[in-house]
C-alpha cells in the first residue's frame, strides 16, 4: 500500500505546488507542516529527511521501497505520472511543451523574482522581531550558503536597490506576459488544468492585492478569469484550508477582489 507523506510550509510557492497536485489527483498523504519561519527545515529531525534544509519534501513508501524526492516541480511530476486521478500533463505534444516552457520560465526567471519581493515584505519583518543571537544561530545551521545569505539580507532588510528593481522589472514583464498568454488559451499552456497552473498560481495567487499597480480587473482582465477558474477548484479551496499564517486567510480578500 502507498503511504506518502509531504513536508511543506503554507500552501503557496514551493510548498503549494506538491500540495496541490497531490489533492488534484486524489492521493491521500500525510501533511507534516515545516514552519519556515521557526527554522524548523534547518532541524535535525527535518536534514535527515532532506539534507539541503530546502522544502518541500515528498516521502513515499511503496512496494517495500522508501523513496524520498526534492525540488517542487520535480515532485508535480512524479506525482502526475506515479498515481492514478486526472492526468496534469497534455497529451498534445505542442501543449506539452507549452507547459514546461512556462514552468522553467515560472522556476528560473520569474519566480526568484516574485519570491525576493517576499522575503522582503513578508519574511523578513515577521522573523526579525525575534533574538538576534537566536536568529544568528539559527542561520548558522542553514546548510546551502546562498540560503544563509538569502535569510541574512531578508531578516536585515538589506537587499540592494538594484536587486528589488530588477526583481520588480522581471515581475512587470512577467505579469504582461501572463496576461498576454491568458488572452490566447483559458489555462496556462494549454486548455486544460495543468501543472503549468499550479506552479504559477502559487506565485502570482496575490496579484490583485500585491501588485495592485500591474494587475487587476481592469489592467489584467485575462489573469483575473484565470485566477477565479483556479480559485474555485476544489483541490484549491482544501489546499488553502490547510494553511496557519496570513498568507492563507487572505483567500477571502482576493476572491473579494477578483469578484468586485
Amino acid at each position: 500500500m502507498d503511504e506518502v507523506t509531504l513536508y511543506h510550509w503554507e500552501p503557496n510557492a514551493n510548498s503549494g505546488k506538491p500540495m496541490l497536485a497531490l489533492m488534484e489527483k486524489g492521493v491521500p498523504f500525510s501533511s507534516h507542516y515545516i514552519d519556515m519561519l521557526q527554522f524548523d527545515q534547518h532541524k535535525p529531525e527535518y536534514l535527515a529527511i532532506n539534507p539541503q534544509g530546502t522544502i518541500p519534501a515528498m516521502v513515499h513508501n511503496a512496494n517495500g521501497q522508501r523513496r524520498v524526492l526534492t525540488e517542487s516541480t520535480a515532485i508535480m511530476e512524479y506525482v502526475n505520472d506515479c498515481f492514478a486521478g486526472p492526468d496534469l500533463m497534455p497529451a498534445d505534444a505542442q501543449d506539452s511543451w507549452r507547459v514546461r516552457w512556462w514552468m522553467k520560465f515560472m522556476d528560473q526567471w520569474l519566480g526568484p523574482s516574485f519570491s525576493m519581493i517576499g522575503w522582503s515584505v513578508f519574511v523578513g519583518p515577521m522573523v526579525r522581531q525575534r533574538d538576534p543571537a537566536e536568529l544568528d544561530a539559527a542561520i548558522e545551521r542553514i546548510p546551502l550558503p546562498e540560503r544563509r545569505v538569502a535569510w541574512r539580507k531578508a531578516i536585515s532588510g538589506n537587499f540592494s536597490d538594484s536587486e528589488m528593481a530588477e526583481s520588480r522589472r522581471r515581475v512587470s514583464l512577467g505579469i504582461a506576459k501572463l496576461e498576454e498568454e491568458l488572452g490566447k488559451r483559458p489555462y496556462v499552456g494549454s486548455d486544460q488544468y495543468t501543472l503549468a497552473d499550479i506552479n504559477i498560481f502559487n506565485s502570482t495567487y496575490s496579484l490583485p492585492l500585491s501588485q495592485p499597480d500591474l494587475a487587476g480587473k481592469d489592467k489584467t482582465p485575462n489573469i483575473m478569469r484565470w485566477l477565479k477558474r483556479v480559485y474555485t477548484r476544489d483541490a484549491v479551496k482544501k489546499t488553502w484550508a490547510m494553511g496557519k499564517t496570513d498568507l492563507a486567510h487572505r483567500y477571502g480578500l482576493i476572491m473579494a477582489e477578483i469578484e468586485g
